[in-house]
């Protein structure tokens, strides 16, 4: 799910009488990995990444989300000292529970090669000892390229997959993780998937979990082949309103658990 401070979470998935200086504790003792958005934002102090990472337990993931301010320009190959800044907030100070960084591109942002080609050479893969992954989410029909795949598959970068009514659905693997984030779920259901859709999220996940690709996502280098071995999988639940998200999520989990 993203974050863990909704206000509308409290009473729903919090209990009623939990303080807000204890959510995190208990929202990654309830799901596996978080998605933070206040990175998007704003810088936050390096004590305080270390932080999250102290309060959740051992095998719980963030995946942080990389500045606007490295995105959202004309000219990416520029962003290096935005990305300076970013950076210097130390997330190698969660150590292992540092998941993907995950770089969103505005819906107007189209493919340039060789644009984007600098900005992927600017990615740092290392800080501090532990691994930098990088996860890209576009937009724009332009990127449904096989050049966009092959630069990704390079840089070892993951392609996100957007389950999104408008945005497009890149399913090529190109890095030795996935990172899916599904974003048409209903809080009239509740766990924002009906039955049927969650029970095909779930053979997905499984599928890319264990080296393969899904057979009923479309792809944008059909011609690409990637290694089958076993994989990272992040799968996030993005929707609208998102009270039902970290219920989703838990469905997920218990299914995966049960397969």
């Amino acid at each position: 799910m993203g974050g863990w401070n909704f206000e509308p979470w409290q009473g729903v998935f919090y209990p009623d009488d939990l303080p807000k200086k204890r959510q995190l504790e208990y929202a990654s003792r309830n799901v596996t990995t978080i998605e933070v958005n206040a990175t998007y934002y704003g810088g936050q102090k390096p004590a305080t990444i270390a932080s999250w990472g102290a309060t959740a337990p051992d095998g719980f993931v963030f995946s942080i989300k990389g500045n606007r301010f490295v995105t959202n320009r004309k000219v990416l190959a520029e962003a290096g000292p935005s990305l300076e800044k970013f950076f210097a907030q130390r997330l190698s100070g969660l150590g292992d529970k540092l998941g993907p960084i995950l770089w969103q591109f505005a819906p107007t942002k189209k493919f340039d090669p060789a644009d984007f080609a600098a900005f992927l050479k600017l990615l740092p893969h290392e800080e501090d000892g532990v691994r930098l992954r990088h996860a890209l989410e576009v937009r724009h029909e332009s990127f449904v390229d096989p050049e966009f795949v092959s630069l990704a598959a390079e840089h070892g970068a993951a392609i996100v997959f957007a389950d999104h009514a408008t945005y497009p659905a890149i399913a090529d693997v190109t890095a030795d993780f996935v990172y899916a984030r599904l974003q048409q779920g209903d809080d009239a259901i509740p766990t924002a998937y009906a039955d049927n859709a969650m029970a095909a999220w779930t053979h997905r996940a499984l599928t890319w979990a264990e080296g393969g690709m899904p057979d009923d996502l479309p792809l944008a280098a059909p011609e690409h082949s990637s290694d089958r071995k076993p994989r990272d999988v992040f799968v996030y639940f993005i929707h609208e309103g998102k009270v039902r998200a970290p219920h989703a999520a838990q469905d997920l989990l218990r299914r995966v658990a049960e397969s």
